[in-house]
């Protein structure tokens, strides 16, 4: 039966690292558990991702003005359940929102 599964094609890239910054990326990937190799693949790939993301938070439409004050007020609205102790604020505790409507 032949198999679906798709091969990924791995290139070699020669990549030269600083001895410090090698040295030190050995010791993370031993400490992981990992090859370096690994270690550098695993690690361009978060660097990637917070540049994607960074890049869609630029492009992505600003929130309209409006629609912030609708969500503000549907998040003061008052629940049917108690918040537990934990959750509480402080009885002085004033919403950031409101202490810039007071300066007004």
């Amino acid at each position: 039966m032949p198999s679906s599964q798709k091969k990924v094609i791995v290139s070699k890239f020669p990549l030269r690292l600083m001895p410090s910054v090698r040295k030190v990326a050995e010791d993370f990937s031993r400490k992981e558990g990992v090859s370096l190799n690994q270690f550098i693949n695993v690690a361009v790939a978060e660097k990637l991702a917070h540049l994607q993301h960074e890049d869609w938070l630029a492009r992505r439409p600003k929130p309209a003005g409006d629609s912030i004050a609708k969500v503000l007020q549907i998040l003061d609205r008052p629940t049917r359940h108690a918040a537990e102790e934990e959750d509480k604020l402080p009885n002085d505790y004033v919403p950031l929102r409101r202490q810039k409507t007071a300066k007004r």
